[in-house]
């Protein structure tokens, strides 16, 4: 059976951390009365229509992003697709930049025009930093699951997936569990996407051993003894995979996001025998955040990329990079997703787990004291 994302998400703790919203900041810009309105749009209505949001934004003409990498979950073509409809010219500032990174930013710049319009976040930082988001619904808020939004669209999901092993097929046999990655024929082969103190994917790499080891999101030691165990057998690689440490065979064997998995497949194929497996007794998932600033240079623009990717285009464009939509249900019922992308996405089975903030904030204070000396 293929699960998909369900209402099981962190988005309950977003919920109890939004309280009422920061106004707008005033208009810096001289962009006239379409740029001031759109400021405390909750909606296209309140422009009119779609069709004149998409007037103002271009009379905008700009939107700056931040931290989308064009390689993460198929960003570089989400951005081209927007600027190509639209005409808008899209800056992306520090695409490499973190979630934290991003709310920096944002407040440095506060009433600049270089200043982040939109958020893409993780949800801990999303939940940390509600007040400087501006509430927008766009047209296909309906169909994003209760339980996945703010009510008033202060912040939605957006895409996510589940912790999952990518390896290279012509190096390596099929790991049926994570067990299988202690085995002889993954020495020195094994590698976490980051150092789980610090990097989101990393650590959810180790919720995921802890998972399919007798653990849970409430009690990751078994995730750590795991990867102490990895270590010890010589199978843990302490190198950050890139496309070319997969290419020259360097990470045969990477613990990632399935969407990230899947894209390196995607990206190196001719070249690696790249395939990608979720564990089905350690099935732990997760969403990302979208956000508009309330201090947006570019705010009918902000609002307008919303629109886009919560549209079928941006969606099944996020699918396109192993991403699974928040939207995924509601169109494959409507027949609007791309099948075929679709058909691709890792088969998810079991009953999958999304860890809390206060479960994730247990699980990091255990991991600054644990895991340096359980690698080391």
């Amino acid at each position: 059976m293929r699960i998909h994302l369900a209402a099981l998400t962190t988005a309950a703790a977003l919920a109890l951390a939004i309280s009422a919203c920061s106004p707008p900041a005033e208009d810096n810009s001289s962009d006239g009365g379409d740029t001031a309105k759109a400021a405390t749009a909750t909606s296209a209505k309140d422009l009119g229509s779609l069709d004149d949001l998409a007037k103002a934004a271009k009379d905008e003409g700009e939107l700056n992003v931040i931290a989308l990498p064009p390689d993460w979950a198929n960003y570089g073509n989400i951005i081209k697709a927007f600027s190509d409809k639209y005409g808008i010219k899209v800056n992306s500032a520090q695409p490499d930049a973190s979630s934290a990174d991003e709310i920096t930013a944002a407040k440095s710049l506060k009433g600049q025009d270089r200043a982040p319009d939109v958020f893409d976040l993780g949800s801990a930082v999303a939940v940390a930093n509600t007040d400087l988001f501006a509430p927008y619904q766009t047209e296909k808020f309906a169909d994003v699951p209760e339980g996945l939004k703010d009510p008033k669209g202060t912040w939605v999901n957006d895409y996510g997936g589940f912790m999952s092993i990518g390896f290279d097929s012509s190096k390596v046999p099929a790991p049926a569990s994570l067990a299988d990655l202690l085995k002889p024929e993954y020495k020195g082969k094994v590698a976490l996407n980051g150092d789980p103190t610090q990097a989101g994917a990393a650590f959810s790499g180790v919720v995921m051993a802890s998972v399919g080891n007798g653990g849970s999101a409430d009690d990751i030691a078994p995730g750590v003894e795991f990867f102490k165990k990895l270590k010890a057998a010589g199978n843990f690689l302490p190198v950050d995979p890139t496309p070319a440490t997969i290419e020259s065979g360097q990470t045969p064997v990477v613990i990632d996001w399935d969407y990230l998995n899947v894209s390196q497949g995607e990206k190196l194929k001719g070249k690696v025998e790249w395939k990608t497996v979720v564990p089905a007794n350690a099935v732990v998932g997760g969403y990302y955040v979208q956000a508009i600033s309330n201090d947006a240079p570019h705010p009918a623009a902000a609002r307008l990329w919303q629109e886009f990717l919560y549209s079928d285009e941006g969606q099944n464009l996020w699918l396109a990079g192993g991403a699974r939509p928040v939207r995924a249900e509601s169109m494959d019922k409507a027949g609007t997703i791309d099948k075929d992308a679709f058909a691709k996405l890792p088969a998810v089975t079991g009953t999958p787990v999304f860890p809390t903030e206060d479960q994730n904030t247990k699980a990091k204070e255990y991991l600054a004291a644990n895991w340096a000396k359980a690698v080391a």
